[in-house]
């Protein structure tokens, strides 16, 4: 029964944002797999506004992943400086970049396994090409997504990302998997934030386990 009950608050959930959200993409502004792949590992921990301040003149400097591999981390910093953790990420890229040319003839890897093979690139960051470059089922789990499905109670008590990713991967139907990262990312970047969530702006308030739990609270002060 509790398991019945489970699939049918995805079904609401998928059901509303069908309706409502019909089309949900990426926010991150890019033209290839190599550009999205640059993005992602930029946007780590980073607003996707700034990102897409910041690529513009990266990607004049830095076109295609042969050009990236032959500068150097100093100069890839100059551009990303505004991003959280430019050093890092600076060595990342120049490392994405130099693998990509040395392993995979320059193009982007379509598989979850040489994704992960690339400097800056965990199991969240190649879930996010797979279903955002190659349209492909996947479930990426950051921030957002972590916060919004153990708050609504889409998860049970989880404090583990790849726990979360397999209870949702389970839970949503196969074809509405990459279009559900994005309505779980959007949801919790425009109504369900981290610290004051704007539950009366909330549609889907009635599935809302975080929801329930504040209105008994409000009763039990009365």
């Amino acid at each position: 029964m509790a398991s019945s009950k489970i699939q049918q608050k995805y079904d609401a959930f998928v059901a509303y944002f069908e309706e409502h959200m019909p089309l949900a993409a990426s926010e991150l502004v890019y033209r290839s797999p190599y550009e999205l792949l640059v993005a992602v590992i930029l946007s780590a921990q980073c607003t996707d506004k700034r990102v897409n301040m910041t690529t513009p003149a990266l990607f004049e400097r830095y076109p295609d992943p042969e050009s990236m591999a032959a500068s150097t981390a100093e100069e890839i910093y100059t551009y990303i400086k505004s991003i959280s953790y430019p050093n890092n990420k600076a060595k990342n890229l120049l490392g994405m970049a130099q693998t990509l040319v040395n392993d995979f003839g320059g193009v982007v890897p379509d598989n979850l396994e040489d994704l992960q093979r690339l400097p800056g690139v965990g199991r969240k960051t190649a879930n996010v090409m797979m279903a955002v470059a190659f349209d492909q089922p996947a479930m990426p789990v950051d921030t957002h997504v972590f916060r919004v499905a153990n708050r609504i109670g889409l998860t049970k008590n989880s404090k583990n990302v790849t726990i979360t990713e397999r209870t949702l991967v389970k839970h949503f139907p196969r074809e509405v998997l990459s279009n559900a990262h994005h309505w779980l990312i959007l949801h919790g970047r425009y109504v369900c934030h981290a610290r004051k969530p704007q539950c009366e702006k909330c549609r889907i308030f009635n599935i809302c386990d975080y929801y329930k739990k504040k209105l008994l609270s409000l009763q039990l002060d009365k």
